[in-house]
């Protein structure tokens, strides 16, 4: 999928630069992708908690595959009309993390499987990143068509990979006993989630807000940081920068497996997020403090910043869920959350254009950098604190008394 989003940020656009319009015109590219992606997360909060299982596989293939035609109509339709392609191509893919998470979503593998899978969208952007700046070095391409060709090279392994995923099995008894059930969720159901844990989650998407914009820019605009950083047109440096921060994401998140129980689990996983907010402002730090260099600073403060990032995406929200033994999809809490922070992906972006216009790119990142690191390390605090007392405090009137009265009825029936 993100051969089909993310490439067009490898390029740079700058015989665009008198466009007619005060918005610079690949700020406005990512503007336009970032408005469709915030739209189809407001969507997928009821298409994503409501979808059969059965209709995920078609509707990845047909999403991604729409998202594909936008960027063809972005090489074909002259400048300025083509930024509104980049809109229509991030409506449908805003919601494939979403269907392709329910299939993973309620193991008691799902740690591995989203670090696994939260890995690869870390490596993944700088992958095709590389290969777009590829395709205009060596290839020829020019840098409207670089989105539509890099997509085209990778339809073969997203037919492959939408038809392995489709021939997992469900999870099994012992996966539910464990995790909780998984199916759909009306709105009922999600209304009575939300005011169940409301404190928490609140403090959990603001912080997560800060994450999302930060990474936003960090992932849209690497090009320009790399040449503040004296290494532009450098193809290899995308990738190079982002498979250690994938490795480091992975092993962190992974290790949660080995935690059976869903309370500590999740707590721990605060602790997780709320160390990975230290990592980028102390990286940060270094750097300034000339401790570490570009390359140093783009992976530690990079790998903190997916520490914290990734967690929201996968197994945060499905260890809550399992914590509180109802049956759901995390994938409504996930989008609740992207919903807003890609919504503060587009206030930062124009920020940046219109009120720190003075700023580079990198004096720009080191600010943001800072203020994630440190509100964002607040809000984990507090949502810890909140859901500590809700979870321990709570009993016996609270979801825990409740889960060991369900297992002990659980196991008075298999007795008898």
């Amino acid at each position: 999928m993100y051969a089909f989003r993310k490439p067009f940020t490898a390029a740079t656009y700058e015989q665009v630069a008198d466009w007619g319009f005060a918005l610079d015109y690949k700020i406005a590219l990512v503007l336009a992708q970032v408005a469709g992606y915030a739209l189809s997360k407001l969507i997928g909060i009821k298409l994503i908690s409501e979808l059969p299982a059965a209709r995920r596989a078609a509707a990845i293939m047909g999403l991604v595959s729409l998202s594909w035609l936008a960027l063809l109509a972005f090489a074909v339709v002259p400048v300025p009309y083509n930024v509104l392609a980049l809109f229509v191509n991030g409506l449908p893919l805003g919601l494939i993390w979403g269907l392709v998470f329910g299939y993973l979503e309620g193991r008691r593998s799902s740690e591995l499987l989203g670090a696994m899978l939260c890995a690869s969208f870390i490596l993944s952007s700088g992958v095709v990143k590389s290969v777009g700046v590829w395709l205009m070095t060596q290839g020829g391409v020019a840098e409207m068509w670089m989105p539509a060709a890099t997509g085209a090279l990778f339809f073969p392994l997203l037919a492959v990979s939408v038809w392995g995923l489709s021939r997992l099995p469900p999870p099994d008894a012992d996966d539910e006993r464990e995790r909780t059930r998984r199916a759909p969720m009306p709105r009922p159901q999600r209304a009575a989630l939300f005011r169940a844990y409301a404190p928490g989650l609140v403090a959990l998407v603001l912080a997560y807000v800060l994450f999302t914009a930060f990474r936003d820019f960090r992932d849209n605009f690497t090009a320009e940081l790399w040449a503040a950083l004296g290494s532009a047109g450098v193809a290899s440096v995308f990738t190079t920068s982002e498979w250690p921060v994938a490795l480091l994401s992975l092993a962190a998140l992974a290790a949660i497996m080995l935690v059976r129980d869903n309370v500590r689990a999740t707590l721990l996983m605060h602790a997780i997020i709320a160390a990975g907010a230290l990592l980028i402002g102390g990286a940060t730090l270094a750097l300034q403090l000339e401790w570490l260099g570009p390359m140093g600073w783009m992976v530690l403060s990079g790998a903190g910043l997916y520490i914290a990032y990734t967690p929201f995406n996968a197994m945060l929200f499905d260890r809550l869920i399992a914590a509180g033994q109802r049956v759901g999809t995390a994938g409504f809490l996930i989008y609740v959350a992207d919903a807003s922070g890609y919504a503060a992906s587009v206030a930062l972006l124009l920020y940046r254009n219109f009120a720190a216009p003075e700023l580079d790119w990198l004096a720009f990142a080191i600010r943001c950098a800072y203020a994630t690191s440190l509100i964002g390390l607040l809000f984990v605090g507090a949502a810890a604190v909140y859901f500590r007392r809700k979870w321990r405090e709570g009993a016996p009137a609270g979801v825990l008394s409740a889960a060991h009265d369900a297992a002990a009825a659980h196991g008075a029936r298999s007795r008898h």
